[in-house]
């Protein structure tokens, strides 16, 4: 896995998935957004991290009796127990919640190894305690039956698909309140630094828009006074 460097992590902090996801259109990546998956908590603030993948795939009966879960190498339980702090666990449980995930406890031990967040394309369980944690957790809908009922966990950390992206381990994930994007590792320092001056310009064109004015040579800027206006706000907001 790769390591995210700070700065860039403290970057995707403060950028949204919809800058982002335009920073991604701009280099032909047009299918970085999670789909239908939601945040359980749209007020924590922004999910950074790694991913680090968990992959189901359909249960078979005679192999998920509830008795494995007494195996500490189960692959879900071994997942909770591995992912690093400061990752994201991202699940590919097929695009269905008919069965959860994970529940309360497992996103509670994961909140308290430091993990910087979770993501399904399925469902949680015990979802209203999930979203009293201090962790970004995504999800598609609550979902109480337990995972053996239709998930089998088989591999971990490796590449995955969850709500229509590939994921690799490793690769950059960002949450907030509209939903999940990933980055690929190799672009992701390049990509905090457009994002963070894209927002710059927005939160600046956002301003001028409800001062009254058009968006016709404001967005996209291509009147010169736009930029010599902008250049005045950068100077006098410090960004």
């Amino acid at each position: 896995m790769t390591t995210l460097k700070p700065d860039t992590r403290e970057k995707l902090k403060a950028v949204s998935t919809a800058t982002l996801c335009t920073a991604l259109f701009k280099r032909g990546l047009r299918n970085q957004f999670i789909q239908d998956v939601r945040p359980l908590n749209p007020n924590l603030g922004n999910m950074v991290g790694e991913a680090f993948t968990l992959r189901y795939i359909p249960a078979r009966e005679d192999l998920n009796p509830i008795g494995v879960f007494q195996d500490r190498a189960h692959p879900q339980r071994k997942a909770v127990e591995e992912c690093p702090p400061g990752a994201v666990m991202v699940i590919d449980s097929r695009k269905d919640a008919r069965a959860a995930s994970a529940g309360g406890i497992l996103v509670s031990r994961l909140m308290k190894r430091g993990v910087a967040g979770v993501v399904t394309d399925g469902g949680f369980r015990d979802s209203p305690e999930i979203a009293r944690l201090d962790i970004p957790a995504y999800h598609n809908r609550p979902s109480a039956p337990t995972n053996l009922t239709h998930h089998q966990a088989l591999d971990i950390n490796v590449p995955i698909g969850c709500g229509d992206v590939p994921v690799w381990p490793g690769d950059v994930v960002v949450g907030d309140g509209e939903g999940v994007v990933v980055i690929p590792a190799h672009l992701a320092d390049e990509i905090a630094a457009e994002a963070v001056e894209m927002t710059a310009f927005e939160d600046f064109v956002q301003e001028e828009v409800l001062k009254g004015r058009s968006i016709l040579g404001l967005y996209p800027p291509t009147d010169e006074r736009t930029h010599g206006d902008f250049a005045a706000w950068r100077k006098a907001n410090g960004r």
